[in-house]
């Protein structure tokens, strides 16, 4: 078998695109497509802003929140993160958000990667950073629909417990695994 090499063959055309909901978070399209062989298809996508995730190091841990998340029904442990303005620069949410969700600041902000979070449906991305030299500068400046604590974890703990009910947030392990790429790449 011969790999191919010509993806223009798997390209759709958007033709049309239609509002089906828009909310405060998130817009969701209908858009019918039109395949390189003729064929259409109407897909359903859903359309936000993007979001910043902030993996804190402090030492040996890592400096989380614990919040609800109304998806789940559940309490979950996850990095602070959150929605990037409109036209903020996503290193910029990441240290907004670092402050406001824990009142840390940070000497170093490194961008890690971007990735869609799911590119069979959503069109956003998560730009994903690393934060070293934390220091406490503030209290909290929450969101006022935002009800976070904070804590620092053992790394080891994280690792070991994600994907368990106290860590159930798929993203939170996509940027677990650009942290550890990272970390195996400053060792290198």
């Amino acid at each position: 078998m011969t790999a191919q090499t010509d993806d223009s063959a798997l390209v759709w055309d958007e033709k049309n695109k239609r509002i089906l909901l828009k909310t405060v978070v998130m817009t969701v399209t209908e858009t019918e497509s039109v395949a390189s062989d003729g064929k259409t298809g109407n897909y359903i996508v859903m359309d936000a802003k993007d979001w910043v995730i902030v993996i804190p190091v402090q030492g040996s841990r890592f400096l989380m929140v614990k919040q609800w998340r109304h998806g789940e029904r559940a309490l979950s442990i996850e990095f602070p993160g959150g929605v990037a303005e409109t036209d903020e620069e996503p290193e910029k949410a990441a240290a907004r958000e670092l402050q406001e969700e824990t009142g840390y600041t940070a000497n170093r902000i490194i961008h890690l990667g971007s990735m869609n979070p799911n590119p069979a449906l959503m069109s956003n991305h998560v730009h994903v950073f690393v934060a070293e030299g934390l220091e406490k500068t503030s209290a909290q400046n929450l969101d006022s629909d935002e009800y976070v604590h904070y804590m620092e974890i053992e790394q080891e703990k994280v690792f070991s417990g994600m994907g368990t009910k106290n860590f159930p947030h798929a993203l939170m392990a996509a940027a677990l695994a650009l942290y550890m790429q990272y970390k195996i790449n400053k060792a290198v």
